[in-house]
């Protein structure tokens, strides 16, 4: 029996789309593995959280609960997770690829001395994974050989699992953590706040490049339509590391990937890494005043003009659309 375990990361008390799409990545698993997709939703008193997973068609929830777990930190989270798998014996320990399931899932193969997959994009019926490469210029197929395997799924390449009507029973669990183990303390989490869409939830995102020229720019220019269209806003890395703007809003290969139904490119190049980040997006719009900028190779629409006249036209125009 191939039984896939599923790490349920929740953020303010609710799960958020990557989670979903994981379990839908590990129903799949399990389909193809005649086992059961097992959902953990590890934390501190989690049983409402566990009784929303159990709406998803997962077999079973299991909330690992114990107060160190609380707030997220790497080393109590990977041990408890590792001590789990060992005790049920599942195939498969999966995770969406965010910045927790990057953060946590090296942790927990190391613990399990099991092989990984990073950022899968597809599941075949021999049990390999599909996973990209080279900045997704090529697509590797990848056996993972051992008894537990571990994965990361690409929040981009699979649908969100979809509630259905019947609830899995729920297990709480005591997680196992040794003392000596644990090395890190949390000290606080500052979170930026926004009435914007999180970038990898939301279904419109402009996204900015160095074309800006200053993160002043980024706030005259590009803030008001995206406010406008009730869009997420990103950027480039070359846009981050300029300091233009943070870079939590930073879309790529070493940011966020993102599968939005419409993405604007506003003086973005089109470097491969950042190609690498939103090519999957439904929908591409690219304004650029150079007509030879790669992005115009990815995108659906393409305006070739000065984005300091292009942007707040279209501004306008969405306004007077909207009254």
């Amino acid at each position: 029996m191939g039984d896939v375990i599923v790490f349920a990361e929740h953020r303010d008390g609710h799960f958020p789309k990557t989670t979903l799409i994981a379990v839908n990545a590990g129903l799949e698993i399990a389909r193809k593995r005649g086992g059961n997709c097992v959902a953990v939703v590890a934390g501190d008193q989690v049983d409402g959280l566990a009784a929303e997973a159990a709406k998803y068609g997962v077999g079973k929830v299991i909330a690992l609960e114990d107060a160190r777990l609380g707030h997220y930190l790497a080393d109590s989270t990977a041990q408890a997770l590792a001590a789990l798998t060992k005790s049920t014996g599942a195939e498969t320990v999966l995770a969406a690829a965010t910045a927790i399931g990057k953060d946590l899932m090296p942790r927990v193969a190391a613990r399990l001395d099991a092989p990984m997959a990073s950022e899968i994009i597809a599941i075949n019926d021999d049990g390999t994974f599909v996973r990209p490469m080279y900045a997704g210029n090529a697509l590797a197929t990848v056996e993972l050989a051992g008894p537990v395997r571990v994965v990361t799924v690409r929040g981009t390449a699979f649908d969100a699992a979809k509630a259905v009507g019947n609830s899995a029973p729920v297990e709480r669990v005591k997680a196992e953590l040794d003392p000596a183990g644990l090395k890190m303390e949390f000290v606080g989490f500052n979170e930026i706040k926004s009435d914007r869409p999180q970038l990898t939830e939301a279904r419109i995102i402009v996204s900015g490049g160095r074309g800006l020229k200053s993160g002043d720019n980024f706030k005259t220019v590009l803030e008001p339509l995206v406010d406008e269209i009730g869009a997420a806003m990103g950027a480039s890395r070359a846009a981050v590391d300029a300091g233009f703007v943070p870079n939590d809003l930073q879309v790529g290969q070493t940011g966020k990937v993102v599968a939005p139904e419409l993405y604007v490119a506003v003086g973005i190049s089109g470097a491969i890494q950042h190609l690498a980040g939103m090519k999957d997006s439904k929908t591409i719009v690219a304004i650029n005043k150079d007509e030879e900028a790669p992005i115009f190779s990815v995108a659906d629409f393409g305006l070739v003009a000065d984005l300091f006249k292009a942007v707040p036209e279209m501004t306008e125009e969405v306004k007077k659309l909207k009254h």
